[in-house]
């Protein structure tokens, strides 16, 4: 039986095509009055802060990682103490130019081992799993004057963490192919006069046109030039969020997180890049749910752990610092006898650098990102005002 295609349904199709996939109702370009932009990235699947940001000095790092360690000769040295691992190497020149800072030995307030729990607790900023029913970067934006604030994922839905009151956003490249220009030209002129799709349609040529050539891949490059796209342009996104994966090393870490580190230092670099002179006003985060064991374990990797490290980089960064109380990694030292202890809350550094970037009250920012967290002191001295 032969049925007639919705115009709803043939703009829907018709749009993915074209490179945007609008996960949400719309997106909506409005001006808006900051022009500071905040970036958080997830590490999803525990990275392993003691290789990422590498502890070259402390003498129970090479006994408890064997073959896993870094070596200190490759490293890229950061201090008398730390090193970065030398797939960092866009990152490490960031640092030199301080415009980037790491944080170690960070935590949440979460202390099991689940993936799913532990980015629940990360994304949602309760004390807990599935206390909280929103995400602390939807109420980031919520603290912004209403029509003055915009977020978007740069996933195929919107993470728990953009999640909440305030309506955002999400966008990833299409599968189909790209549909010809005289179509689109077609399809716009159809619905022109129309009043519900007509600003639909609008929303998602502007969405492709921000995207441009990188919005049909998905290449770290790509990713990085995309999100750059958005965010660079006057009334585009103030707020975004990239969903990393592949992060969990229980084996062969030293090729794959080599691998993930590069792929993430060439996102990066594209994401500065395209940014241009914006960059200057940008603030990246990037965490993890928790980190990884102290110790290797015997399949050539490490398990899930707890403290790991968080990473801040942008123009707007006060950088060229290594902060937090290093805890040591001798036996006694460890958390449960296994982990790196967390020294310092992942919820003030993310209060801190989110309240600095919009120039917001940071207690006021603390309270409200992180209400179910009892105590939370913002860090402070991380973005330059």
């Amino acid at each position: 039986m032969k049925t007639m295609m919705s115009r709803r349904h043939f703009l829907t199709v018709s749009a993915a095509g074209a490179g945007a996939m609008l996960v949400a109702p719309r997106i909506a370009f409005a001006n808006v009055a900051t022009d500071r932009r905040f970036v958080f990235v997830i590490q999803r699947g525990a990275a392993d802060g003691l290789n990422i940001v590498v502890p070259y000095a402390e003498p129970a790092y090479a006994t408890l990682r064997g073959p896993l360690a870094i070596d200190a000769s490759t490293a890229l040295k950061l201090d008398g103490t730390f090193a970065l691992h030398p797939s960092l190497a866009q990152t490490a020149r960031l640092y030199e130019a301080k415009q980037a800072l790491f944080v170690h030995a960070v935590a949440t307030p979460y202390r099991d081992r689940s993936h799913f729990d532990g980015q629940n607790v990360l994304e949602t900023g309760g004390s807990a799993p599935y206390q909280t029913h929103d995400g602390w970067l939807n109420r980031l934006v919520a603290l912004l004057p209403a029509s003055r604030a915009q977020a978007i994922a740069f996933a195929p839905t919107v993470p728990m963490a953009l999640r909440g009151k305030v309506e955002v956003a999400s966008y990833a490249p299409s599968a189909l192919p790209a549909a010809p220009d005289d179509l689109l030209l077609r399809v716009g002129q159809l619905y022109e006069h129309d009043a519900q799709l007509g600003p639909l349609w609008a929303s998602a040529m502007a969405a492709r046109g921000m995207a441009g050539e990188a919005g049909a891949r998905q290449d770290p490059a790509s990713v990085g030039k995309l999100a750059a796209g958005f965010l660079a342009h006057d009334d585009g996104p103030r707020i975004a969020m990239i969903e990393t994966g592949g992060w969990d090393t229980h084996s062969a870490q030293n090729a794959r997180l080599s691998n993930q580190l590069k792929a993430l230092d060439t996102m990066l670099k594209a994401l500065a890049e395209g940014l241009g002179p914006v960059w200057d006003k940008t603030t990246v985060l990037v965490a993890t749910e928790f980190g990884r064991t102290a110790a290797a374990n015997g399949t050539g990797g490490t398990d899930h752990g707890t403290g790991s490290v968080a990473m801040l980089m942008g123009g707007a960064v006060a950088g060229g610092r290594v902060l937090g109380d290093w805890p040591g990694l001798r036996t006694g030292d460890l958390y449960d006898g296994r982990d790196l202890k967390p020294t310092t809350s992942l919820d003030a550094v993310i209060a801190g650098a989110a309240g600095a970037t919009f120039g917001l009250d940071p207690h006021r920012t603390a309270a409200a990102l992180f209400a179910g967290v009892a105590g939370t002191k913002p860090l402070d001295g991380l973005v330059s005002a």
